[in-house]
Order: structure tokens, then C-alpha cells, then sequence
């Protein structure tokens, strides 16, 4: 019986497929220099190149709750930040893009925006009347804070994803790197 199996581990390696067998990976789209790999310590995007959604960068909503990232890809965690909001609250592009989903997800409306390279963000509760295809601009007016959702009207939950992993938003408003002073010429 052991040399069946070992006969039969052999023919499922001989029979499995390699790289000549499948042709090569499909390329990735090319990005520009303000993007790069998503981690934990940095941001797919040039940290404070987007806008806001809601607010302004003089007045910048106040963040309710953080990202917390899953240990696990099913793990518990917060894949985005939430910012205080009122209902009917206008909601801003962070960057343009082109919206990729429009419609209810579980009890909630959600509006989602391909940026290209990647890049996508997610907004919810968010009411709004754009079509799937639709170009945004950066600061562009994409809906209005709805009803729904674990945080309902009172704030807005903002999600991005780097690749299909969800990663924190906040760094792409946000400029934290340390000031460096430099000598007086």
C-alpha cells in the first residue's frame, strides 16, 4: 500500500502544471511615482496627496474611529476610518477615478471608486445618483452621507484598498513624516 501512495505523489508531481505549462504572470498596470507597495508602515499614495471627503484640510472631519487592521484576512478589525458627519452631509472624491460600484451592501448604501493602480476607495452609508463608468475629479460632490450601516448618519465610513487589502485611508490626507529643519544657508 506505501508504494501505491508513493507512485501516486510522484504522478501528481510530474502531472503538475509549471510556469512553461501555465505562460507567464499577466503584467501589472504600470504606476506613477506617487504610488507604491501598501504596508502597515506606509501609504499606497504620497502621504497628504489626496483630499479630504468631508471637510476641508483647514477644517478636516474628525476621525471617530481608526483603521484597525485584521490579524487574518477574515479576522475581526476595521477596514477603514470612520469620520464624524451629519446626514446629508456632501461627500467628496479624494482623488479622481471612476466609480466602479454603486448600490446596497447588507443594509447599507455604498459607493465605490477605482483610482487606477489598484487604488480603491469606499464610502458608506452614501446616497448617490452616479452610475457605474462615471468619471470623478478630485473634490467632486459623489453623494451624500444615508442612513445605514454601523455608524447610520452620523458619520461616514471610509475604506481603501491597495490591490484587494484593505489598508488605512488616513495617510493619503494625512502628512505626518517628521519636519526635518535644515541649517540656514
Amino acid at each position: 500500500m506505501p508504494t501505491r501512495l508513493l507512485a501516486l505523489a510522484a504522478a501528481v508531481v510530474l502531472l503538475a502544471p509549471t510556469a512553461a505549462d501555465t505562460g507567464p504572470a499577466p503584467p501589472r498596470p504600470p504606476q506613477s511615482a506617487a504610488f507604491h507597495a501598501a504596508s502597515p508602515q506606509q501609504a499606497p499614495v504620497r502621504p497628504g496627496a489626496w483630499d479630504w471627503p468631508l471637510g476641508s484640510p483647514a477644517a478636516p472631519p474628525v476621525v471617530a474611529a481608526p483603521f484597525d487592521a485584521p490579524e487574518t484576512r477574515w479576522g475581526a478589525g476595521h477596514r477603514g476610518a470612520d469620520l464624524v458627519a451629519e446626514a446629508g452631509q456632501a461627500v467628496h472624491a479624494p482623488a479622481a477615478g471612476t466609480v466602479a460600484f454603486v448600490g446596497v451592501v447588507v443594509d447599507r448604501p455604498v459607493l465605490t471608486i477605482d483610482h487606477g493602480g489598484g487604488l480603491l476607495t469606499s464610502f458608506e452609508p452614501l446616497a448617490s445618483d452616479l452610475a457605474v463608468g462615471a468619471r470623478v475629479e478630485a473634490g467632486q460632490a459623489v453623494g451624500t452621507i444615508a442612513d445605514g450601516g454601523h455608524c447610520g448618519g452620523s458619520c461616514l465610513h471610509w475604506g481603501l484598498r491597495v490591490d484587494g487589502v484593505y489598508t488605512d485611508p488616513l495617510p493619503t490626507v494625512r502628512d505626518l513624516r517628521p519636519s526635518i529643519l535644515l541649517p540656514v544657508p
